[in-house]
């Protein structure tokens, strides 16, 4: 079971890193990165992890594609105060907004705290928090 679960770990990885369009790509991604595994391992790990592909035809993560909707349908603005960013959105909308970041692990954030309309999500860094304002205003222009 340990096995399984530090394997579904890199597949997040390899998935968020990399253009995988294939089960064969994520079998030779995974095996360079010390896990050697059967086409059947592979399509049980997909189905297991809810990967679907997207538009163009990449294997994506659930929790990013709802991430995405998220955060393009929500949220307003996003600010960053030291190690801190703030994220306002739409009335209501910050509670969904936050679990969704929380639920994606966005790199960088130690966990979130939600009203109504606006999220606080602590960085571990300063620069830390610049990358999740990154990829929040990116996921925004989605």
């Amino acid at each position: 079971m340990r096995k399984r679960v530090q394997r579904h770990d890199v597949i997040r990885s390899i998935v968020r890193d990399h253009n995988i369009r294939t089960q064969r790509e994520l079998a030779e991604m995974l095996q360079a990165a010390g896990y050697d595994c059967t086409q059947a391992t592979i399509s049980r790990d997909i189905t297991d992890m809810g990967l679907v592909k997207s538009e163009g035809g990449n294997y994506e993560l659930p929790e990013d594609v709802r991430l995405q909707r998220m955060v393009s349908e929500l949220v307003e603005e996003v600010y960053i105060a030291g190690n801190m960013v703030v994220v306002k959105t739409f009335s209501g909308g910050a509670p969904g907004v936050a679990g969704a970041i929380d639920k994606a692990g966005v790199v960088g954030s130690l966990g979130t705290v939600a009203g109504d309309n606006t999220i606080m999500i602590a960085a571990k860094t300063t620069e830390d928090a610049e990358k999740i304002e990154q990829t929040l205003n990116g996921l925004r222009r989605r």
